[in-house]
């Protein structure tokens, strides 16, 4: 294809010998191109791309147009102008539904200075010339069928597979001679089938389209209507394969050069519903109908560029007169519809527009259609290995989608067998096999291919490794044993000796039985080097011998290697007893051989002993050949557990079951002599004793103790049981007993123990006399008492109790005197006391008890002392005098009391102290350094007369009959500084309705440590001062209060030391308040002025209301335009592209002060009339003009009454509700 040279290039279009169709300008308007009105027809000639047209202007300059694109052409006479076309190439006019035309085709023979007219009718039959429909050899397809202009059609598009070195309008697959002769003579009869099927399908396109179809009717071959937006977009580039939807370049044709002539179009379309459209939607309607079909540039392989012209004004419409504004110009969108095809007729790739505006819609414009030019093949997939010997290969591929032109030749790179990254060529041709030799027998090689066409080379496939195959392997040596068992054996073998790596090798493991008869038999296959042949039979000897194989066939067998079976280990003996009767200490056991030995003889026996019955832990006590042994060294009465197995040369058996054996018990061994617990009593004693060590096999049941009393040589049993201690009683205090103690069992009574002696103890004293009381003073009494009888031991102590009542005396002495002096006594008090004796026996019994007074003495110390509350400070018979001197105070005013201030006066109480038989009758209370204060016998008192802000030291003495007590704790109490002066009352901010107060000097928050606090007070309309604040800020806001009103306040301090007095009366005023906020103003336009109205608002105490109306004009600032008592303003003369804002306020007029202005309303806009254009339908119209008009807002009559209403309801509701889930 390089290396051919086109029969027509574009040297050879500007060569002046050849004569140009001279032809005037395309005319400015569309329509008449589109139409053919009159008797001019327009001729379209489409220029492929890689093609040149080339003409010549008035001027008589030569012009070359490049493809692709159209150039209409202008017919004067109605007849098609002649055209000439270059030497090697003939035309064929075809006529189809009206439109003619002309296709330059090349020609097998080729006639020095002959030219075919363009005015000739259309060829006959087939014949010589026509062989250029016929395809290449791989492209036997029929060619794409001719589409009219007119009915909605698309024309075919011949585009040329060009170059990038030089532009060649007409290409060709293979290389020919000039003139294009040889390579057609061997093409004539498929030629004339191609020509007659392609003449068949015009007829019957003839016979469905009548007379062009004119409208919206579609021909057969015609392309679908464009497709609705929700079906999706057309496929992207990556989804086409040269533009041909995925059929590549084997459904193009051979390229040509189409000049269309467009006649008349005989019909307008179909009826749509323009009749209930006005006259200036049918002209829109008629506008959008004439539309031209879109023109494709910049094609490329994957993509394209689509333009059209937007629709243009028709004649009919009314041309705007001088010095009128003509309507604007609709804005309008545009619909593409596309269009994929490319088999049996139908299209290869098509586009048509579509344009709308205000909801009308045209009908669609002629289908273009165009196919994408072509590229290099696709990326192939790698060769694959057909066949192979150990010096040749053979390999296939696949070829690939060639992107619309034919594969010429594939490359096959190798990497000689190197293992290296670098490749080389060892292929070129158009084949899709080839076959490698002289390779290296079992040698890996690489391969990688690409395709080339006339576009170039495509991407080498991936790389694919591929191996010669080997010889016929070396017998391996013999197998080897890795392990054997009593029914596997573990064989392993090795690889054959100088066979290559590469090589591919399997085994196959062969295996005799010896005695079988049946010879080797293959028992493993595969590629592994060792095998587990598992089902053998136990103690049995099998031949093996391995066979090594590869692609090229089998090797001889290796040396054969007998292994042997494992024997299997034996079965448990069985019948395992006991022979004879066990003894206490010893039995016999025996047993039978196992019936299964295992393959071998058995060796030795092995028994195993468990003493109990758990069988944690087990002892071997004999091993050998015997098959009886005898167990020895026992326990009496125990229980045992026996087991045996065997052991051959296959293992160890199993073991059999347990065999439990009892020994028989004997009688229990000698105890140890009974012990004393603890000191022996006077008449009884405590004995323990242990368990006998041995028991004899048998749990030891019974236990007897015999006793010998003094001087008696024969012992009596004083008890016998269980357990392992006893009490014996009866017995005489200091006299020595003898016992002795025996055990028994199953197996009956052992012997007796050593005798151990007891002496019992002596008794306890008995109980004394009641003791003397005698009184020495109010606080101290001497006990005495007498010794009692000691019943055998001598008394050690004696133990006193003392109490002032008789059931909670605790000890208060112990010792052995007999008297003791009691201190610290209460005085006029009752105590009662009792004695008792003690000795080594124990506790004797206690004396009755002895009731002693003491005598009477001075009061007792004042323990409790407290400081009055402020509030319990009061001076009696205050409230009464408060309400006699003030008899006209306030109701709601609290009447307190009169009480003693707290920076003077201590107010104190105490509780009353024991006054120790005698009456108090006076308190003294110590101030220190002043004279002591003498009250009577009262528990509260108010010392008066102190210092403020001085700390005093305060004891309190009680006094009776007999003296004074002594004095108390000394406390400490401090009187209190004199209450703060009041501050100083300022009003810092005033509204109509509120008072902003500040006192002091503080911050206006109080701090949590302030302890100085406020009062502030307001005098109400009788006179009297309420409380408004009361607390540590320094700011008070007095709201709800009235306009232009005078108010009086007063302020009071206070602190831990009291309240202060009240401050002087201060009096504030109100100002006037301003009138209330108006709602926005309703505008309304009237022609070229506007009517702005607001709500009134009443007079404010008798002061008259005017307003005041702003108005702001585009972006300036807000100006005055209107001040009065009116309620509304006209604005005349406004501005129809200007933007207002207005808004308004009330003024109050005061008789006596200056006017007062009222906040503004908001703002209102009134936006600038909306110019409608002629093409909008009157409901749009409709629409603007309700949203001009001002909403209108409910009036606070009929708000309030919705109000209302709203909460009758829910009231209703409610009632319901309650009804219905409380009542019922």
């Amino acid at each position: 294809m390089a290396d051919h040279t086109s029969p027509l290039d574009s040297g050879q279009l500007l060569s002046p010998d050849i004569p140009m169709l001279n032809s005037p300008p395309p005319p400015p308007h569309p329509p008449n191109i589109v139409n053919g009105d009159g008797p001019q027809q327009v001729i379209l000639v489409q220029v492929n791309p890689g093609e040149a047209f080339t003409i010549q202007r008035d001027d008589g300059q030569f012009q070359c147009i490049t493809g692709p694109a159209q150039v209409p052409m202008m017919s004067p006479n109605g007849s098609v102008p002649q055209i000439y076309v270059p030497p090697g190439y003939v035309q064929q006019i075809i006529e189809e539904n009206g439109v003619r035309r002309v296709l330059v085709l090349p020609q097998t023979e080729f006639h020095p200075g002959g030219h075919s007219p363009l005015h000739h009718p259309p060829p006959p039959p087939p014949h010589a010339h026509l062989q250029a429909f016929i395809p290449h050899p791989h492209i036997m397809h029929p060619p794409p069928p001719l589409y009219s202009g007119m009915a909605g059609d698309m024309n075919p598009q011949y585009i040329s597979q060009y170059h990038p070195a030089h532009t060649t309008i007409y290409s060709e697959q293979d290389t020919h001679p000039p003139h294009g002769r040889a390579s057609f003579a061997h093409r004539d009869e498929r030629a004339s089938k191609t020509y007659e099927r392609l003449q068949k399908k015009l007829k019957e396109r003839q016979g469905v389209g009548g007379g062009g179809g004119g409208g919206l009717a579609l021909s057969k071959d015609s392309p679908p209507p464009s497709p609705q937006k929700s079906r999706g977009t057309p496929p992207s580039g990556g989804d086409l394969q040269n533009g041909l939807g995925g059929k590549g370049a084997e459904e193009q044709a051979q390229p040509s050069t189409a000049v269309t002539v467009l006649g008349k179009s005989p019909g307008k379309g179909k009826e749509t519903e323009s009749g209930e459209l006005d006259e200036e939607a049918k002209a829109l309607q008629e506008r959008l109908n004439s539309i031209c079909k879109p023109v494709v540039t910049d094609i490329q392989a994957r993509g394209a560029s689509l333009s059209w012209v937007a629709p243009s004004r028709t004649e009919g419409d009314d041309e705007p007169k001088e010095g009128e504004e003509g309507p604007a110009e609709p804005s309008f969108t545009y619909e593409v519809s596309v269009s994929y095809s490319g088999k049996d007729g139908k299209y290869k790739s098509a586009y048509r527009v579509q344009a709308m505006c205000n909801c009308l819609q045209g009908i669609p414009s002629e289908p273009v259609s165009f196919t994408t030019l072509s590229c290099e093949p696709d990326r192939p997939s790698p060769p694959r290995k057909a066949s192979g010997t150990k010096n040749s290969l053979v390999l296939q591929w696949k070829a690939p989608c060639d992107n619309g032109s034919k594969i010429q030749n594939y490359i096959l790179q190798w990497d000689e067998g190197k293992g290296t990254s670098a490749s080389e060529q060892c292929y070129y041709g158009p084949q899709k096999q080839y076959r490698l030799t002289k390779l290296s027998t079992a040698s890996r090689y690489s391969f990688r291919l690409a395709a080339k066409n006339d576009m170039g080379v495509s991407e080498f496939s991936e790389v694919v490794h591929i191996m010669t195959s080997c010889s016929v392997p070396a017998p391996p040596l013999s197998p080897e044993l890795i392990q054997s068992g009593v029914t596997w054996l573990c064989v392993r073998w090795h690889r054959p000796a100088g066979s290559p790596k590469e090589d591919e090798i399997g085994y196959v493991l062969e295996m005799e039985e010896e005695g079988s008869g049946y010879g080797f038999q293959a028992s493993f296959d595969g590629d592994d080097l060792s095998h587990t042949v598992r089902n053998l039979h136990r103690s049995t000897t099998y031949r093996f011998r391995v066979i090594a194989y590869n692609a090229e066939g089998k090797s001889n067998p290796s040396g054969v290697s007998e292994f042997t079976t494992a024997p299997d280990r034996p079965g448990c003996p069985y019948r395992l007893t006991v022979k004879g009767k066990p003894h206490p200490t010893s039995f016999r056991l025996t047993w039978d051989p196992p019936k299964d030995n295992g393959g071998s003889d058995v060796t030795k026996y092995v028994m195993e002993l468990s003493e109990g019955l758990s069988g944690s832990s087990w002892n071997q006590v004999y091993s050998g050949s015997a098959m009886e042994c005898v167990c020895d060294g026992l326990s009496p009465g125990c229980s045992y557990q026996a087991r045996v197995h065997c052991i051959s040369a296959g293992g160890e058996s199993p073991l059999t079951e347990p065999l439990q054996v009892q020994t028989p018990p004997v009688p229990p061994g000698p105890c140890q002599p009974p012990r004393v617990i603890g000191k022996p009593k006077a008449r009884e004693v405590q004995l323990r004793w242990a368990p006998p060590l041995v028991d004899g096999g048998s749990a030891v049941s019974l236990y007897s103790v015999e006793m010998f009393a003094p001087q008696v040589d024969e012992g009596r049993e004083v008890y016998q049981g269980s357990e392992l201690d006893c009490t014996v009683g009866s017995l005489l205090p200091g006299r020595t007993y003898s016992f002795r103690l025996r055990a028994a069992n199953k197996a009956g009574y052992g012997p007796f123990s050593e005798r151990s002696e007891v002496t019992t103890g002596p008794g306890a004293p008995e109980a004394c006399r009641p003791p003397h009381v005698t009184c020495k003073s109010p606080t101290c009494a001497v006990i005495s008492w007498e010794a009692p009888s000691c019943n055998g031991a001598a008394v050690s102590e004696y133990r006193l109790e003392w109490g002032a009542a008789e059931g909670s005396m605790q000890m208060c002495y112990t010792g052995a005197a007999l008297s003791h002096e009691m201190r610290g006594l209460l005085p006029a008090t009752n105590y009662f006391c009792r004695v008792q004796a003690v000795n080594i026996a124990g506790l004797g019994p206690f004396s009755d008890a002895v009731l002693s007074q003491t005598p009477c003495s001075v009061p007792a110390p004042v323990s409790s002392v407290h400081a009055l509350r402020e509030s319990e400070m009061r001076v009696e018979g205050s409230r009464t005098t408060e309400r006699g001197e003030d008899e006209e105070d306030e109701e709601d005013e609290e009447d307190r009391p009169l009480l003693y201030s707290p920076s003077t006066c201590l107010g104190l109480r105490w509780e009353a102290p024991c006054d120790h038989g005698s009456e108090i009758t006076s308190y003294l209370i110590d101030l220190g350094e002043r004279q002591p204060i003498l009250t009577g016998p009262v528990t509260k008192y108010i010392i008066q007369n102190l210092q403020p802000d001085t700390t005093y030291r305060i004891r309190i003495q009680a006094l009776n009959s007999l003296g004074a007590g002594p004095f108390s704790h000394t406390f400490k109490l401090k009187t209190k500084p004199l209450p703060p002066l009041p501050p100083r009352l300022e009003c810092t901010a005033s509204s109509h309705q509120t008072l902003r107060l500040k006192w002091g000097d503080g911050p206006a928050k109080a701090q949590p440590t302030d302890s100085l606090q406020y009062h502030l007070q307001m005098e109400d309309k009788n006179g009297r001062f309420i409380s408004l604040y009361k607390g540590p800020c320094h700011t008070h806001k007095v709201q709800r209060l009235n306009e232009s009103t005078s108010y009086a306040f007063r302020i009071q301090a206070f602190n831990e030391a009291g309240e202060g007095p009240f401050s002087a009366v201060y009096t504030f005023t109100t100002p006037r308040s301003p009138p209330a906020p108006l709602k926005a103003p309703r505008v309304e336009r009237v022609d070229e002025l506007c009517e702005v109205s607001w709500e009134t608002l009443p007079s404010m105490k008798g002061d008259p209301v005017i307003y005041c109306l702003q108005s702001m004009q585009g972006n300036s600032e807000f100006k005055q335009i209107y001040k009065g008592s009116a309620t509304f303003y006209q604005l005349p003369n406004l501005s129809s592209s200007t933007e207002y804002r207005f808004r308004v306020c009330a003024i109050r007029q005061c008789q006596d002060a200056p006017e007062i202005i009222g906040p503004y309303s908001s703002t209102v806009i009134l936006l600038p009339p909306r110019v409608d254009t002629p093409g909008v339908s009157g409901a749009t119209g409709s629409k603007t003009a309700e949203a001009q008009k001002p909403k209108r807002s409910l009036t606070d009559e009929q708000f309030s009454f919705l109000i209302i209403a709203l909460l009758a309801v829910t009231s209703i509701l409610i009632a319901v509700a309650i009804q219905y889930f409380v009542i019922e």
